[in-house]
């Protein structure tokens, strides 16, 4: 730890962020990045510059990122020299033109390679637009409107249409007390929820809701699978004829090269990817089978930003990279040690806490009524010392 302090009672990051609040809905277009979610009046809010692991303020105090790592999309670290370099090249000879990129192709092939189940892939910038479209294939593909989820999808109409029958369904699942103002009402008990684990829940709405088309969830995050839980889901898909969807836009590529569910040997009809994808460059994938993705050419799906260069190049040398260096073995690694030692400290100093997550994704809750507090008051101390921290880690 840095034996000078950081002065965080007054920076240039809280000053900007009391304007943006004035004229940008919210302050930002990430929730997860609000500074009141850190430290209220505190947190820096702003950054002028990256590297490795590391983050400048706009005071040009220097820290190390022990924390969300740009919302778990670098995973081969900050401003990466391999894979800024090859966005250079194209931001060099162009990106974006009157015809496509071959890019996109050579990283639909890639992803395909590791995945040998899937045989079509398509292209978004973000997660929401990626989980959206996935949707939009499977209601084409099995003519039916019902959605069944469990997990984060983003914030399109058809997820957060969730909390229309009941505004606590997503409580579970993402955050509590979501509103559904500006969702049309005519989307209620169009998504239903369950918890993960819950198979229980699943074989009910599967019995009671014959136009259910899909299934879609993530395939681990904050807990493990109950023994045979997932190749259960996969074999009620099978029986109800409705497709099985896996949102690994968290997931992916940190515990396997590619998508969790090789690990668990569960193929999935349709898979997403994005945040690690592109370490830090926007861009997503959908994948699935031939028989499901011809229905993304029978419906209405296109953008022009789907089109542009940058992302797929970042793609295909993170790809790249993360092969040569088996970075999931190794964030995996780092993780299980950090829970470790998590878990030492609460022993040796008797304040009891339960750890969650992937080894990769890990975070820890106070077993205690003022968890948000202590949380509060973690951050505030790392971050005098040089630590952007939370309690939860993206390694």
């Amino acid at each position: 730890m840095r034996k000078k302090k950081i002065i965080i009672s007054k920076n240039k990051g809280q000053i900007l962020w009391n304007k943006a609040k004035k004229i940008i809905p919210g302050g930002n277009m990430l929730i997860s990045k609000r500074p009141e979610r850190f430290l209220p009046n505190r947190w820096p809010a702003y950054f002028k510059k990256t590297k490795g692991c590391y983050v400048w303020d706009l005071d040009s105090n220097k820290y190390v990122d022990l924390s969300l790592m740009g919302i778990g999309t670098n995973i081969l670290g900050y401003s990466n020299n391999e894979v800024d370099s090859a966005v250079k090249n194209v931001v060099r000879d162009g990106n974006l033109s009157t015809l496509n990129c071959p890019e996109e192709v050579k990283l639909a092939e890639k992803l395909i390679s590791i995945h040998p189940w899937a045989k079509m892939v398509k292209f978004t910038r973000s997660g929401g637009e990626a989980n959206a479209l996935a949707i939009r294939i499977a209601r084409a593909a099995t003519g039916k409107d019902k959605i069944l989820v469990c997990g984060y999808h983003g914030w399109h109409d058809w997820y957060i249409a969730s909390n229309l029958e009941n505004n606590k369904n997503l409580d579970q699942l993402l955050l509590p007390g979501i509103k559904t103002l500006g969702v049309p009402k005519k989307l209620k008990g169009t998504t239903l929820t369950f918890n993960y684990n819950d198979l229980a829940r699943v074989t009910k709405l599967l019995k009671s809701h014959k136009d259910i088309g899909a299934i879609k969830m993530e395939v681990e995050r904050n807990l493990k699978p109950k023994k045979n839980f997932l190749n259960q889901i996969r074999k009620l898909c099978n029986k109800y004829n409705i497709l099985l969807i896996f949102d690994e836009c968290t997931s992916g590529f940190r515990e396997t090269n590619g998508g969790l569910h090789l690990k668990y040997k569960v193929n999935p009809d349709i898979a997403i990817f994005g945040k690690a994808l592109g370490n830090g460059y926007a861009i997503n994938a959908i994948i699935g089978t031939s028989k499901v993705m011809r229905y993304a050419n029978k419906t209405f799906i296109s953008s022009t930003f789907w089109t542009e260069r940058i992302g797929p190049t970042a793609a295909l040398k993170t790809l790249e990279i993360m092969r040569r260096e088996k970075t999931w073995k190794k964030i995996k690694k780092i993780g299980s040690g950090i829970k470790f030692r998590w878990l030492k400290l609460s022993e040796k100093h008797k304040i009891p806490i339960e750890i969650f997550g992937l080894d990769a994704l890990c975070g820890f809750n106070f077993k205690s009524k003022k968890n948000l507090h202590f949380k509060t008051f973690i951050t505030q101390e790392m971050l005098k010392n040089g630590f952007l921290a939370s309690n939860i880690i993206y390694v």
